[in-house]
């Protein structure tokens, strides 16, 4: 039911790939919009399918805590409840747990934790996190684990004693075969305690293998150093998905890397703050040399926002309060993403990621 399928390796280490699901075939290097409550902020369904959206994450926790995942279930599962029939990513809802620092306590077995949204107390175990994920239905789902400061040794190695029985709690726990359960690398910004998390998640021999705790605080080159520790130890034949990675720079760093999935709140939430991405960086719509401006936001973006309607309009919109600010840079922001990992498909195809790359970043102001 799952199967990756590497098609060509660029001379870089970069592949494109194909993964099975059972929603359908998801082509990689991915990048996939973040719908945290079962939805992407500002875009129907429909509209991430136009912008060639193949993969979608959404979020246990807050899913857990409204409107509840045995409601979901009993509405047909995700993909029903949210009307997205192509393949969905659910997290285990550990980020979220552990962000919660001064209201959730730690102990071997699991997490207690203070609901954000009523202060009711909740425990997440690995069996629970993936009971929830079970009743969501998605196509693939994440181990349980903890997110430590990525630069605390002492905390990280504690963290690994823990979380890695977790993982193999979550694999005993898993009862359905239609869902691929991907297990966590972490180890912080520290190289042998990654490779050390990884060996041991490889031994479980998973359908895929994530990274996680990396754009959590740590120096863009330390995220670099840990990818380049983890290329050539991480199986060849398995997905491998960085989590919670969007900016435009970390994508192309990445899939030379090796790295064949992404996720990132990034370019919704920057469109909510009047933003938008173009070659050169981003640009903020809020600016008032725009006032007169004529032009797309990005004169070579295709999307329908740049191909309808010019900077002088988006910020008349943003300035106003308008909705269709948040959804027509939002559309910007999330083609750019989606095309940009089309353009690198391609770039492997042709054996020439490397300086398609270098063309990038040379333009790339971050």
């Amino acid at each position: 039911m799952f199967e990756f399928k590497i098609d060509k390796t660029d001379p870089s280490g970069a592949r494109n790939g194909r993964f099975h699901t059972p929603h359908g075939i998801i082509h990689t290097p991915v990048f996939a919009p973040v719908g945290t409550l079962a939805t992407v902020k500002a875009m129907r369904p429909v509209d991430l399918r136009d912008l060639g959206a193949s993969l979608v994450l959404s979020n246990t926790y807050h899913l857990y805590l409204r409107p509840g995942d045995d409601l979901i279930r009993d509405l047909g599962g995700l993909h029903q409840f949210m009307g997205w029939d192509s393949p969905i990513l659910t997290d285990s809802g550990g980020f979220q747990v552990f962000s919660l620092s001064n209201s959730r306590k730690i102990d071997q077995d699991g997490v207690t934790f203070k609901s954000h949204l009523d202060g009711s107390f909740h425990r997440f175990t690995p069996e629970k996190s993936i009971a929830i994920q079970q009743n969501l239905g998605a196509d693939i789902i994440m181990a349980f684990d903890e997110c430590p400061p990525p630069n605390d040794r002492a905390y990280v190695e504690e963290s690994l004693t823990r979380t890695h029985p977790w993982l193999e709690r979550c694999v005993a726990a898993k009862t359905r075969d239609d869902q691929a359960l991907f297990g966590i690398v972490q180890g912080g910004i520290f190289p042998d305690l990654r490779e050390q998390s990884a060996r041991f998640m490889i031994d479980l021999d998973l359908p895929g293998y994530a990274i996680g705790g990396l754009a959590v605080g740590e120096e863009k080159a330390e995220m670099y150093a840990i990818l380049d520790t983890l290329h050539p130890i991480l199986p060849a034949n398995k997905p491998r998905y960085l989590m919670g990675v969007g900016a435009p720079d970390d994508l192309v760093n990445g899939v030379l890397r090796g790295i064949d999935i992404f996720d990132c709140v990034m370019p919704t939430r920057i469109a909510r703050h009047n933003s938008a991405f173009i070659l050169g960086g981003r640009i903020n719509l809020r600016n008032a040399k725009f006032q007169r401006d004529p032009k797309p936001i990005d004169n070579s973006c295709t999307c329908y926002t740049c191909t309808n309607f010019s900077r002088a309009y988006l910020r008349h919109l943003v300035k106003a309060n308008e909705i269709l600010a948040h959804i027509l840079l939002s559309t910007h922001n999330l083609h750019f993403l989606i095309n940009l990992m089309a353009q690198m498909r391609e770039a492997i195809s042709n054996g020439r990621l490397s300086q398609f790359a270098a063309t990038f970043l040379a333009h790339y102001d971050k």
